[in-house]
């Protein structure tokens, strides 16, 4: 598997960093097509409100599994700056512990999903003809979410060790055993939402298994061994240093979509079914600008690590500049096509089309904004810091977001989804600029702190 691996260190980086992402997005967008392929088999296949059931769980999944996924940035950049410093042997245990802690993970969420996905739901107000489809696609959805756990925290090492390549190759092949699955469930068994659940749960085990097995394959300090994983504390303390922040800002996003999504319930279920599909629209967008962000986090871990200042500091300017580009031109795509890109998902319902435009048309177009705010994000952690990005972002969008929707939003003549969707943009723009001003302060302390003739420690904020 290291013939998939790229250098971080050396030779030019607008090159290296663009065919780094390229797989990044890829790999992604597979992960979306999960969902994706599930709200189009029930669109077409069960109607609308099956896929109101799939779309109102996204947000509430989100908000429960977010947290123990920032944990895996946090495995991610650790390894990112053990190989920056060639200290092998943190490499060593940092993969070795990064597997038994996604483990417990996904216990714990097995536990909290099964436990209260019905009670949450019914306090989002998710209508009653809605509710119990998607309590039982929530329920199978965490019963399964082990295999996810497993696979963000590998994939996560594996991009920290430069291949991204692994990762999609493993993606394609259970996306495809996904889509088949969900036809024969839904369209053999006649299961509706619980069919694409189960499919997408074995999709998930399918891809687990393979990014283990390329792991253990690796020949270099990053290979794992089953016999040798246990928890080293000092390795596990930096990837809850680290990671535990990254969740809690995810988590907090969640909450703010969670409010977001009580407010889109109120509109009833057929804008609940537009507002769905164009969210999964746009989340082929969101995959595509934040493929710069996770670069940025292993370009800036390594390269930090190694105390190479001046790449880091090209790196923060070229993921910039090439996600304003690549998130303004996917954006606009996203929206022009709107029309015809909804009615692949809803195929009885002109009005819930018309809804997810809104949508698109006040979300997609500035996205690149939120690219922007991902990428200076990103090589925060990258640089080792963990919280200052955290409590930027938390009070930049989830402020701005339930401040928004408990004021403006609460007037009579702006209770409108446009109202409601303007806020994702000011929330973007203002976190932006503040994490980027950050991200200057925490460089240049670091370049005084850890000057690059001194001898290599490890990195602490």
């Amino acid at each position: 598997m290291k013939r998939h691996s790229k250098n971080m260190l050396q030779g030019p980086l607008f090159s290296s960093i663009i065919f780094y992402t390229i797989p990044i997005i890829l790999t992604s967008v597979l992960q979306l097509l999960f969902n994706a392929a599930d709200l189009v088999v029930v669109g077409r296949f069960c109607g609308s409100l099956s896929v109101a059931a799939v779309g109102a769980t996204g947000s509430l999944t989100n908000l429960i599994v977010t947290l123990f996924v920032g944990l895996s940035v946090g495995a991610g950049v650790t390894v990112a700056h053990a190989l920056g410093s060639h200290e092998d042997q943190v490499v060593h245990r940092t993969v070795h512990t990064a597997i038994p802690t996604a483990l417990v993970c996904g216990m714990i969420l097995t536990i909290i999903g099964i436990s209260i996905s019905e009670p949450l739901l019914r306090l989002m107000d998710t209508p009653e003809n809605v509710l119990p489809l998607s309590a039982v696609y929530m329920k199978i959805y965490f019963a399964g979410i082990t295999f996810s756990m497993v696979y963000n925290f590998c994939a996560s090492i594996l991009r920290a060790a430069g291949d991204t390549k692994s990762p999609l190759i493993f993606l394609s092949i259970a996306g495809v055993v996904n889509v088949l699955l969900n036809l024969f469930y839904v369209t053999v068994l006649h299961m509706n939402v619980a069919g694409v659940a189960l499919a997408t749960t074995i999709s998930q085990g399918i891809s687990a298994v393979l990014v283990v097995i390329a792991l253990m394959r690796r020949q270099d300090a990053c290979a794992l061994k089953l016999s040798k994983m246990r928890l080293y504390k000092p390795q596990l303390m930096k990837m809850l240093r680290i990671g535990l922040p990254a969740g809690i800002q995810g988590s907090l996003f969640s909450v703010s979509n969670v409010i977001i999504q009580s407010s889109v319930n109120s509109f009833g279920d057929t804008f609940i079914a537009g507002n769905a599909a164009a969210a999964n629209i746009e989340g082929f967008v969101y995959v595509t600008i934040n493929a710069f962000s996770q670069t940025a986090v292993n370009f800036t871990g390594q390269n930090a690590g190694a105390r190479q200042y001046d790449r880091v500091r090209k790196i923060l300017w070229i993921c910039l500049g090439s996600v304003a580009a690549v998130g303004l031109g996917v954006g606009l795509t996203a929206y022009f096509l709107g029309p015809r890109l909804l009615s692949i998902y809803i195929t009885d319902s002109a009005e819930a089309i018309a809804y997810g435009l809104v949508r698109l048309g006040y979300i997609c177009i500035p996205y690149f904004l939120c690219g922007l705010m991902d990428v200076s994000t990103g090589a925060l952690r990258g640089l080792g810091a963990a919280m200052s990005p955290m409590i930027i972002s938390v009070l930049g969008v989830c402020g701005i977001r339930i401040g928004w929707i408990s004021t403006i939003f609460q007037i009579p003549q702006f209770h409108t989804p446009e109202c409601l969707f303007f806020s994702y943009t000011i929330s973007w723009a203002v976190t932006f600029l503040i994490q980027l001003l950050a991200f200057l302060l925490i460089y240049r302390r670091q370049v005084r702190r850890y000057p690059a003739s001194d001898h290599i420690q490890p990195l602490c904020s």
